[in-house]
């Protein structure tokens, strides 16, 4: 299997299962931490950041011969967009925050005066209009009060409040449909004192989002610093499902941040299964999203069952497995679309893991789409999907982060029996779009038919490709089924 050679790299023990933490805090910039996380030699937070929390396991029942499939037994493939936000470039006005933070690292002497502040609403609704043509699903991260310009609930100085509702509107009207909307922290730069809502003093690691906190905190407090960022997201009328960390947030209670992630998702949005975006995955491990547990840290299982199941105790995690190649965070990199997949489709990390039937998430920061203007980031990846579609199409799925946590939350709690009557029962503990799986073709002895509240018949397709909700195919000796799930039992006859 051919690979994209990056990923081969060693890496220290602590980060064997999670290859780095996005930026190992930012404090060498993007795209010196991929390089250097790639060779094995992680910036200095990583060394002394809690080692990742183990994947949950489940106890439930499936029967002999039943194998769980991708949606529409296709690869999901998404794209992670971190740094985004409304009207402020970010890269334009992080940067001195961090060269005040850490004044003695090159990678913050850079000329952030010649980049532009704002990258415009035109952009964003092109960049928008584009995926939507070309069915690209993701997360698109809003900071609430980006760089400390200001609060996006309030106004933001530099531009008027009608530029303000304006680019908040766009959001809603042309992202909304294909992308997820996180925070991404309060500011991305400075800790916020949740009494005061002021910055905290003495610019350093201490205080600065992307390597907080430097101590050991509650649950209680690391929940409600999210929760704050995210009623600013709600008080603009943004849904919200989910969590990007800024760079190495949390990276010393990462035991804890699933559980402040499922708390303030749920306090705040009122959502029943929260997700979050925080790791990228590397070499020949499993890019699959993963369950944590969310309930009580001092009686945490290493194994859960699916009787009596609480939700609310569970997250999952969300993981990409690319780096950046685009424009980076501060977008001035020049591209490498190819690391991603090069022009035939015939290498490149994502057509590695779309090879090994992984989801193949892809990140980015917005910066780099726009990189100042240029949009050779955003050209880029269009190539790459393009590349990826003039292969793959039929073989892939684009989905949001939160379509995924659920299908793959679904699929691993979710129990099935097959009955004596050739009944085929699934238990489910949430609605799920597009449930795949398949079973022994000899099973299907007549027109399989829904029972309960999707009562009807499953309509016969030709091949796996052209699988969707409610039909089934029979290839190489096994039949494949689509079907939405209910919450609770359904049931699908097979005679």
């Amino acid at each position: 299997m051919r690979r994209t050679s990056n990923f081969r790299q060693s890496v220290p023990a602590a980060n064997e299962r999670f290859l780095f933490n996005r930026r190992t805090i930012l404090k060498r910039g993007l795209a010196a931490s991929v390089a250097a996380s790639f060779t094995g030699q992680l910036g200095p937070s990583s060394a002394d950041a809690a080692p990742p929390i183990k994947p949950l396991g489940v106890k439930r029942n499936l029967p002999a011969g039943v194998t769980l499939l991708h949606p529409r037994h296709r690869v999901p493939l998404s794209f992670i967009i971190d740094d985004s936000t409304c009207l402020v470039n970010m890269g334009h006005f992080c940067m001195p925050q961090f060269a005040s933070a850490w004044p003695q690292r090159e990678i913050y002497r850079q000329p952030w005066q010649k980049w532009p502040r704002e990258i415009p609403d035109s952009f964003v609704a092109a960049f928008a209009q584009w995926c939507g043509e070309h069915g690209v699903k993701g997360k698109y991260s809003i900071v609430p009060f980006p760089a400390c310009v200001g609060w996006l609930d309030r106004e933001l100085p530099g531009w008027s409040r009608t530029d303000l509702q304006n680019s908040l509107r766009l959001v809603r009207t042309d992202l909304l449909s294909n992308w997820d909307i996180h925070p991404e922290m309060i500011t991305h730069t400075r800790v916020i004192d949740l009494k005061t809502g002021r910055p905290l003093d003495n610019p350093g690691s201490a205080t600065m989002e992307n390597s907080y906190p430097q101590t050991d905190i509650s649950v209680d407090h690391l929940a409600s610093y999210l929760a704050y960022a995210l009623r600013i997201l709600r008080n603009c009328d943004l849904p919200c499902e989910g969590i990007t960390t800024p760079g190495g947030f949390g990276n010393r209670v990462k035991h804890k941040l699933p559980v402040a992630v499922a708390q303030s998702v749920s306090d705040v949005y009122s959502v029943s299964l929260s997700h979050y975006f925080k790791y990228v995955i590397g070499d020949d491990q499993s890019t699959l999203p993963r369950l944590e547990w969310a309930g009580d840290l001092a009686n945490a299982p290493a194994e859960i069952s699916t009787e009596n199941l609480d939700l609310s105790q569970l997250t999952v995690n969300v993981p990409a497995g690319t780096g950046d190649w685009f424009g980076s965070w501060e977008g001035i990199n020049v591209p490498r679309p190819d690391l991603y997949c090069n022009q035939d489709a015939s290498a490149g990390r994502m057509v590695d893991l779309i090879l090994r039937n992984e989801p193949a998430v892809m990140l980015c920061h917005w910066p780099g789409m726009y990189c100042n203007g240029s949009l050779v980031g955003f050209k880029a990846f269009q190539r790459v999907v393009e590349s990826l579609h003039s292969r793959f199409s039929a073989s892939t799925i684009w989905m949001k982060p939160s379509e995924m946590a659920r299908y793959y939350a679904t699929r691993e709690l979710v129990t099935m029996e097959c009955l004596p009557e050739g009944t085929v029962q699934i238990d489910s503990p949430m609605e799920c779009a597009e449930f795949t799986f398949s079973l022994p073709a000899e099973f299907v002895r007549g027109k399989p038919q829904r029972e309960g509240a999707f009562r009807g018949d499953v309509r016969k397709v030709g091949q796996c490709a052209s699988l969707q909700a409610e039909t089934f195919t029979v290839q190489d000796g096994r039949a494949f089924f689509c079907l939405n799930l209910q919450v609770g039992r359904n049931r699908l006859r097979l005679r």
